[in-house]
């Protein structure tokens, strides 16, 4: 009895230590998630410049576009000078002599052609440059989209029990999008501003040294203060994702258990929790909204109070004649393309950080272990027998923790297999090795007598079919959800095999029959009606081998009768494999594995587990 509750304790432990390593790597992921500063830049920054390798020539034209827009931007103000201190003398000639003012093409309508033409010019290059960024980022989007989702084929299955599902989806939606934006927007204005804000310095020191310091010294002011912000709206914004995912979590969690929620009349506390989290979320966006809003006017007013000074200055400058006409407005038009674009850049910066964040969790999934690769002279098992033999197979979730030890059975063709014990037992896992959903660590599995690791994970598989307590219905009709294990199934196929499982009655009293569209969480069929169209599914198919894990668990006692003698028809000449908590289900079967711990400590038909009055006798009894 000792070493029996020596085993329970070590079950649960197991069970506790898997659960806890779980918590801490979706925190883990969460915390990574919620960083917005990469951990290496550089590493991210090659990655980027790889994947974009295909991407050169748009790159290039977007890069050549820059530089004759900045070059435009910055050359217009300049011949802009020059036309109104030609007007400008023009005009007091025409004073002088008392004629009157007009342009000709000869007096400032040719300059003022060019001007425009300038203009016309910047805005196609600034059309151009948008167009082609926006294709360049959709483009680089598009790839490593691909490249998760084909990652997500090639990860293995212990990927996913420590990751959550909202972790990968956010990898492969927001990040990626925030990415796209970035690029879009981030990236292009980074370029402009850059080479905007150098171009227009120089030439403001060209007009003049004095006004340029000036304006240097109180963009500085601006900067220093942008960096503090920056500080503050960091801190502020990963507050507030931090409770607006606890939110997320809370809102899913009150969806989903609504009905236990009602049933235990707990409506009021979970009103109250989620009142306190949403005035948490309240809290924390209120102080991130406020220091983002703030920033701006901040800025803006340094900005402002510097080009008042510098606009107060250049004034007595040019009624001292020290600045003309056309230099004074030349000047201010540099000082607004200087001042704006750097504090844009500013921001951009930002942007950008966040976005290099985003794409490194995205590389960071991209560079996770794959599933072992297919052999490469793979062998090939068609229309399998059902022999199925587990040779001193070893396995354990991470290496230093092995949960199956030793486990060796055989199944022969038309045998029916139960597997049974305490939940926590293993009973799944063995199912998940025979289906190659984890590589074993030592031994081998034997399908007709082959090594499974030497054959394909579809050829495997295709010899294979499973019901699972936990059904699933894809959108889409009736019809294409029974056969969605063989696409080109005929009509008569799928409604015989409706009929073998119990469901065809059914299914005609929907509003459009076999054509009716389902979808997944559809509240229009009950648990044991999806049970029964999985179990269609799985009979079309036809398999070698059958698995069934707890199949019937969903179904009312006579339903389970039927599906029961259909079994049996299904089940002939065919090895199968069923879990199952309820032993009256099972008592026929040819052998039973009892298990316990991820080992398998008795084995044999149900009579002579009966005869050794061990755990299986015990097991059964407590039942009858």
């Amino acid at each position: 009895m000792s070493k029996r509750k020596n085993n329970t304790e070590r079950i649960d432990t197991l069970e506790n230590e898997k659960d806890t390593n779980k918590i801490k790597t979706n925190k883990k992921a969460f915390e990574e998630d919620d960083s917005e500063v990469p951990k290496n830049v550089k590493n991210t920054l090659k990655r980027l410049i790889l994947s974009i390798k295909d991407e050169y020539k748009r790159l290039a034209i977007v890069i050549v576009s820059v530089i004759f827009y900045t070059a435009l931007t910055i050359a217009a103000p300049v011949y802009s000078a020059k036309i109104i201190d030609l007007l400008w003398n023009a005009i007091q000639n025409s004073m002088a002599n008392g004629t009157t003012f007009s342009i000709t093409w000869e007096q400032g309508g040719f300059e003022i052609c060019i001007l425009l033409l300038i203009y016309i010019v910047t805005a196609i290059f600034y059309i151009l440059q948008k167009f082609m960024m926006t294709s360049f980022s959709e483009r680089l989007s598009f790839k490593l989209r691909n490249e998760i989702s084909n990652k997500i084929n090639l990860l293995p299955l212990s990927y996913f029990d420590n990751h959550k599902p909202g972790e990968i989806l956010s990898k492969a939606t927001n990040d990626l999008d925030k990415m796209s934006e970035a690029i879009q927007t981030g990236l292009l204005t980074l370029f402009t501003s850059v080479g905007t804000v150098i171009g227009s310095i120089i030439m403001m020191f060209y007009y003049n040294v004095t006004l340029t310091i000036i304006f240097i010294v109180f963009m500085a002011l601006s900067l220093i203060l942008t960096k503090v912000f920056s500080k503050k709206t960091l801190k502020y914004a990963t507050e507030r994702q931090e409770k607006v995912a606890k939110l997320t979590a809370q809102i899913e969690e009150a969806y989903s258990g609504r009905v236990i929620i009602k049933s235990f009349n707990r409506e009021e506390t979970s009103m109250e929790n989620m009142a306190n989290v949403t005035n948490e979320v309240a809290v924390a966006t209120r102080k991130a909204d406020f220091i983002i809003n703030a920033i701006n006017p901040a800025i803006r007013l340094i900005n402002r109070l510097g080009q008042v000074a510098i606009a107060i200055l250049a004034g007595k400058m040019l009624i001292e004649g020290r600045l003309t006409v056309g230099g004074f407005q030349a000047f201010l038009i540099y000082l607004n393309q200087s001042a704006e674009p750097l504090t844009e850049a500013s921001y951009m910066i930002n942007s950008l950080q966040s976005s290099l964040a985003s794409v490194e969790r995205i590389y960071e999934m991209l560079d996770e272990a794959e599933i072992s690769p297919e052999p490469e002279h793979p062998e090939k098992v068609e229309n399998a027998k059902g022999d199925v033999e587990f040779s001193h197979v070893h396995f354990g979730y991470s290496p230093n923790k092995i949960l199956m030890e030793d486990v060796s059975f055989k199944a022969k063709r038309g045998q029916k297999i139960a597997i049974v014990g305490n939940t926590g037992a293993g009973k799944t896992t063995l199912i998940n090795l025979l289906m190659r959903f984890y590589d074993i660590n030592g031994g081998k599995i034997l399908l007709d007598g082959k090594d499974t690791k030497n054959l394909t994970r579809a050829n495997l598989r295709s010899n294979f079919g499973m019901v699972l307590q936990d059904t699933w219905l894809f959108e889409g009709t009736v019809a294409e959800n029974i056969a969605y294990g063989k696409p080109d199934a005929t009509r008569e196929e799928i409604i015989e095999a409706a009929k073998m499982a119990r469901i065809d009655f059914f299914i005609r009293t929907m509003p459009k029959g076999y054509d009716t569209v389902l979808e997944n969480d559809t509240e229009g069929i009950s648990v044991g009606q999806r049970q029964l169209l999985t179990i269609a599914r799985v009979m079309l198919c036809n398999p070698s081998v059958l698995i069934l894990d707890e199949a019937t668990s969903s179904v009312d006692t006579r339903t389970e009768i039927e599906i029961g003698k259909a079994m049996q028809a299904l089940m002939a000449n065919r090895t199968s494999f069923v879990i199952a908590h309820r032993l009256s289900t099972i008592v026929d079967a040819d052998l039973i594995l009892f298990m316990r711990n991820g080992t398998i400590i008795e084995q044999g038909n149900h009579k002579e587990l009966l005869e050794k009055n061990g755990a299986y006798a015990e097991l059964y009894n407590s039942q009858f």
